[in-house]
């Protein structure tokens, strides 16, 4: 059981990590910093309640069953982190959001006092590592702070439940879908967990033994609740980001034969260690050394060959747009290829401004180094690419004008 719950608490720990990469930052973000707290506080309460842990704490202070209050208290915490979380996500004037939460931290501060009060009140010598709550359910003291502390913790997961569904109807999106994983974690919490021990704590009162719902079934449940939640709070913070350098690692690779070509006469800084850069990182460095190796190759663009690339684009049924690449990737290896000859620059006809040049991001550039692998004079119902390299097929004997 210890091992579970531990592996619980690391995959709650990976998660903060990923939402707190940039420190300086997220402590500025009352959003990210809230989040963060909340799934460090949960990890650590299924720290604190394993077998294993509440053994250990015991023995350290001498306490019989001292790991109790410290995993309630810290449970109560939890709640309070959940809620403070749901105010700053959902936002409005700052001084209403302060007052909020705390208003909340206030209640559950006083919450973990109550409850280590009744445990320095309570008589209970004997150590219980699995089923404490079932075991003095009857014992005073210790019965009002088990029930204190469900109680608390049942009041934070129905606030929730009730936020995130009136919220929900009134967003879309990853938000929508955040806020609905939101419930269904807090609704297994409140039914696998909740339930089940009020369940066996009221059989105890009632002279029965239902303690396995509180030993066997609870534990598990309350894990997969508080994994589900997780993944609702940090769903439409980190996939939006995880998307974005998925897209970036793809545009860096299909930017490949454009920085083949140029890279010869770029000028830019060398790339740092591509090892620990995140892909948007490396893409913005590649975008910058491309368009300082087309500054570069400008003043060898022969517009003639363009020209007659872009013929015989839309001889062979391109659209005008796909002419436009094919005839600018035929400018650019035919300016490539003068470069690296350390030939004279053609005879200058004008200024010409590519179309990656144009348009924002990396889109421009993507195209052009993929029409790199589009010969303009191949037709598009052929599919318009082909494995032979833009420089080959210039030099082909049936095309000989687009040289």
């Amino acid at each position: 059981m210890s091992l579970v719950v531990y592996l619980a608490a690391l995959v709650f720990g990976m998660t903060s990590v990923l939402l707190f990469r940039r420190p300086r930052t997220a402590v500025s973000n009352p959003l990210t910093l809230s989040t963060c707290v909340a799934i460090v506080l949960g990890a650590l309460v299924f720290v604190c309640a394993a077998p294993a842990t509440l053994g250990t704490v015991n023995e350290l202070t001498g306490v019989p069953n001292f790991g109790a209050p410290l995993t309630y208290g810290m449970l109560s915490a939890y709640s309070c982190a959940v809620l403070v979380l749901l105010i700053n996500w959902r936002g409005g004037p700052r001084p209403v959001v302060r007052r909020a939460v705390l208003r909340s931290m206030a209640a559950y501060g006083l919450l973990v006092v109550a409850i280590v009060v009744l445990f320095l009140l309570a008589d209970a010598d004997t150590e219980r590592l699995t089923d404490l709550d079932t075991y003095y359910a009857g014992t005073p003291f210790m019965r009002e702070m088990i029930l204190l502390y469900l109680v608390g913790h049942s009041a934070a997961m129905l606030v929730m439940c009730a936020v995130c569904v009136k919220w929900s109807r009134e967003v879309d999106g990853l938000l929508r879908a955040g806020l609905r994983l939101i419930v269904l974690g807090a609704l297994l919490d409140l039914m696998g967990f909740q339930l089940t021990k009020y369940t066996a704590v009221a059989a105890r009162w009632a002279g029965r033994d239902l303690d396995f719902l509180s030993t066997t079934v609870a534990p598990p449940m309350a894990s997969l609740a508080a994994l589900v939640c997780s993944v609702g709070f940090a769903l439409p913070r980190l996939l939006p980001s995880v998307l974005a350098h998925w897209r970036g690692l793809d545009d860096y690779r299909r930017l490949g034969p454009l920085w083949s070509l140029v890279k010869p006469v770029s000028t830019a800084p060398g790339q740092p260690s591509a090892r620990w850069q995140l892909p948007r990182a490396r893409l913005q460095w590649r975008e910058v050394s491309i368009h300082d190796a087309l500054l570069t190759l400008a003043p060898y663009f022969d517009h003639r060959v363009r020209e007659r690339a872009r013929d015989t684009a839309l001889r062979a049924g391109r659209s005008a747009h796909q002419a436009r690449l094919a005839s600018e990737a035929a400018m650019l290896a035919d300016a490539a290829r003068r470069a690296a000859a350390h030939e004279e620059p053609p005879e200058a006809t004008g200024s010409y401004r590519l179309h990656a040049t144009e348009v924002p991001g990396p889109s421009g550039l993507v195209e052009l180094s993929q029409a790199l692998d589009r010969p303009p004079g191949r037709a598009a119902a052929q599919g318009g690419t082909n494995s032979s390299s833009l420089t080959g097929t210039l030099n082909e004997p049936e095309e000989p004008h687009v040289a």
